[in-house]
């Protein structure tokens, strides 16, 4: 049962070089456990249909880190405790997917009638030359879109996992920190993005090596914002009743 908790957040928090050194200070010293968490993650979370699987070992990856960063002892088969949140994290995945395909469907609609328009028009006329510029602009609006949507659902996972929240408070209070560190969480998807654009460079495989210090990074960029919950966040007791003289 999901249990909401009042949390605070701190805006412009995120130090994106800072996430990157002190999430491989976090797994570096059992990086290979770290990367067999984060490829099975990965491989099972396409497993289902719309990689609805990975919604809960999303939630299995950050309950690892987060527990490392307590300072607790952590297995493999941590991860697949993911399956815990398995219903909130769907709802969060399903919440993140909605407005995601409101925005692909139509772009690729018009992509597809401005190519085929385009083809029509033949390469040397004016109106072919026009349509593919117009396409460009598409698919830059496309990237800007997903980029933010991407920014605004960062800590989604974690605040299931490390605060109990619902799947819907969950988006919500990522969206609301997400815009409060807007500029960090950009820089920081920016590196990961070139980190993995260099480990496709290297035979492709490389990609998979790089992973965990992303999802490390990410679990440094969430304390940095909201800190770490402790047992006694949620072992507070009802507020006593009130006194009436």
């Amino acid at each position: 049962m999901p249990l909401y908790i009042e949390t605070e957040f701190t805006a412009q928090a995120v130090r994106p070089m800072e996430c990157i050194k002190a999430g491989w200070d976090l797994i570096k010293d059992d990086y290979w456990l770290f990367f067999g968490i984060s490829l099975v993650a990965i491989l099972i979370g396409q497993l289902a249909p719309a990689g609805l699987l990975m919604a809960p070992m999303s939630c299995g990856v950050y309950f690892v880190l987060l527990q490392r960063l307590r300072g607790e002892a952590i297995e493999f088969g941590d991860v697949f405790k993911g399956f815990d949140y398995l219903g909130q994290s769907l709802i969060a995945l399903l919440a993140h997917m909605i407005p995601a395909l409101a925005i692909l469907i139509p772009a690729v609609t018009i992509l597809l009638l401005a190519g085929m328009a385009a083809a029509s028009a033949g390469e040397a006329s004016s109106a072919g030359a026009i349509l593919v510029v117009f396409v460009a602009v598409i698919v830059l609006l496309v990237i800007a879109v997903v980029v933010v949507v991407s920014i605004l659902f960062t800590f989604t996972y974690p605040l299931i996992v490390d605060r109990r929240l619902s799947g819907i408070e969950a988006v919500r209070l990522s969206m609301k920190a997400g815009f409060g560190n807007f500029s960090g969480l950009f820089s920081l998807i920016l590196l990961n993005v070139l980190m993995g654009i260099g480990g496709l460079l290297c035979c492709y495989v490389g990609i998979f090596f790089v992973m965990p210090i992303g999802f490390a990074a990410t679990a440094i960029a969430y304390r940095q914002v909201f800190g770490l919950a402790t047992p006694e966040t949620f072992n507070q007791g009802p507020p006593p009743p009130p006194r009436f003289t």
